[in-house]
């Protein structure tokens, strides 16, 4: 772990200076907290009941940024969310003024204009007001995610201001870490933290952790997979929520239980490791594809 600066639930702390190990530069850091824990099966009350209780036990400090797993309030159902759930940008809004954290929430949304279900994925700031929402580009059609929802079209790269900097993060669902040129494009865009929340079964973990591996080796940018445990009626889901620094180490991650994982991202090292190793800057852009970016 050395170099990136992060620490665990237990704070199992890395060294971090400079680039020979003896710097003495400010780090400008990124706590994340990924909230691992079993949804309950449309259950939307009680399921903000457990994430609220889980950020009460997470030690949070003002401007971190907490991410939740896919859907976090219903889990992944291909019904129409429940008749007077409490409405999950309102939830996630108070959440994060109560801590004045930044907060990432997974929720389905009813698109106003064409009633069309969206597999969405809100980042929502200390002071309550959404900073943007991703619609989830990649159903997975195994399920039939794809005759439920609509699919999104836009890619997000969200600047998070904090004291010391602003860090963009690029959030995402789950299937969508199969897809690498989403991530490509948004690293072209800027983005060098990827927030992927994930209704992921245990049965496909070594296929989540490869990827997200990838992810983070090929953009040189941190990932962040925050996972579900517990089961719902089609699978069983293991959890291993996990942070991946840019050269592709494995600096945090939960297990299979209920847990609070909690990471500190070194910006410093992230921009040294692009410097060192200039995969980026080689990149031939004229061979990629658009997408907008919003």
């Amino acid at each position: 772990m050395r170099g990136w600066f992060v620490f665990g639930q237990l704070e199992a702390c890395g060294a971090h200076g400079g680039a020979d190990g003896a710097g003495t530069a400010m780090v400008r850091a990124m706590r994340i907290a990924a909230l691992q824990f079993d949804i309950a099966w449309m259950d939307p009350a009680r399921n903000w009941a457990t994430i609220d209780r889980l950020a009460a036990s997470a030690n949070l400090s003002a401007s971190d940024f907490v991410l939740l797993p896919e859907l976090a309030d219903t889990g992944f159902t291909m019904d129409p969310p429940p008749a007077g759930r409490p409405d999950p940008i309102e939830a996630t809004a108070q959440l994060a003024r109560r801590h004045q954290v930044w907060m990432q929430s997974g929720h389905a949304e009813r698109d106003a204009t064409t009633g069309a279900l969206h597999n969405a994925a809100s980042i929502i700031r200390p002071d309550g007001s959404v900073a943007g929402t991703y619609r989830k580009m990649h159903l997975f059609s195994p399920a039939r995610e794809d005759q439920h929802y609509a699919p999104g079209d836009t890619i997000s790269v969200i600047d998070v201001p904090l004291s010391d900097g602003t860090w963009r993060v690029a959030p995402f669902i789950c299937y969508d870490l199969r897809f690498p040129e989403l991530f490509r494009l948004a690293a072209l865009a800027g983005a060098d933290v990827f927030t992927v929340g994930a209704n992921w079964p245990g049965s496909r973990a070594v296929h989540r952790r490869a990827l997200a591996v990838a992810r983070a080796i090929e953009n040189q940018a941190f990932v962040i997979a925050c996972n579900r445990i517990g089961h719902d009626p089609q699978a069983a889901y293991h959890g291993d929520s996990f942070v991946v620094a840019p050269s592709g180490e494995i600096i945090a991650e939960a297990g299979d239980g209920e847990l609070a994982l909690i990471a500190e991202l070194d910006r410093n090292e992230l921009l040294r490791w692009r410097d060192k190793f200039p995969a980026l800057r080689d990149l031939r852009r004229s061979l990629l594809g658009n997408v907008r970016i919003a």
